[in-house]
């Protein structure tokens, strides 16, 4: 009986297989790639819209206004006074975001 019940499972799992295959597949593009992609998107949009006047954070955590831009790069001031240039792509997508408001749980 044991060796029946083997014999049947090694006929169709050729097919079986790649269908498993196929839905990993599947999976991983639409939790891992397809975000990732979209999130790179939003980002050199915001990059590219980047503009006099706005308030920035870059990747170090610097907080700053935007004085000017160029093609490749930002001057911020992060005093009075005190202007630093960055590169555009050191300029943070989700520190810039406003914080979205938690609500408060009622009891």
């Amino acid at each position: 009986m044991i060796k029946t019940i083997l014999l049947q499972a090694g006929e169709g799992g050729g097919l079986s297989s790649l269908i498993l295959f196929g839905g990993v597949a599947l999976v991983f593009y639409f939790f891992m790639i397809r975000p990732q992609q979209k999130k790179q998107k939003e980002q050199k949009k915001f990059i590219e819209e980047i503009k006099r006047g706005d308030q920035v954070v870059t990747i170090g955590g610097i907080h700053g206004k935007v004085l000017s831009t160029d093609d490749t790069t930002v001057v911020l001031e992060v005093d009075k006074g005190v202007k630093m240039t960055f590169q555009k792509s050191s300029i943070s997508l989700e520190a810039s975001k406003p914080a979205p408001a938690k609500e408060e749980k009622k009891s």
